[in-house]
């Protein structure tokens, strides 16, 4: 059972872990974000401590590609789309979109996020925009890296 370190711990340090957690594996750019989710709470939880937990390590903003380097500042009144793989443990096959009900009340399980899932993330203007492109940056294997040099 999680102990609070201190009053002023943010949320996403504090949450007691049960079997009504779901882990995710949250990605933008070049960042994996591990986290547990309560399965039966509404999306808009999800986003809250995401955020938080943004906000607290990533002041700067966010890695989004290191070749040729660029960053994405977290908005001032961020909003996010989630995305799932197309194909599962497919990446070159693209993300869909997942919708989260309005003011992100549906959960993960009515999300159809289950354990260990990869989910993308991105700063959105506009909830309701369906055209969305995720952009998660993948590790490449040692053999693509010597085929580029040459």
């Amino acid at each position: 059972m999680a102990q609070p370190v201190s009053e002023a711990s943010p949320s996403w340090l504090t949450t007691t872990v049960d079997d009504g957690h779901i882990s995710l594996r949250l990605k933008h750019g070049i960042h994996t974000i591990f986290m547990f989710a309560d399965a039966q709470a509404p999306m808009s939880e999800i986003t809250k401590e995401l955020l938080d937990l943004l906000s607290e390590r990533y002041p700067e903003g966010l890695t989004t590609v290191v070749s040729p380097l660029k960053t994405m500042a977290i908005p001032a009144n961020p909003k996010l789309a989630y995305g799932v793989l197309n194909v599962p443990n497919d990446p070159s096959r693209g993300w869909k979109r997942i919708k989260t009900g309005e003011d992100e009340s549906s959960t993960p399980t009515a999300c159809g996020l289950k354990n260990n899932s990869i989910v993308a993330f991105r700063f959105v203007s506009d909830l309701e925009d369906e055209d969305v492109l995720f952009e998660v940056e993948w590790p490449k294997d040692d053999d693509e890296m010597y085929d580029q040099a040459g």
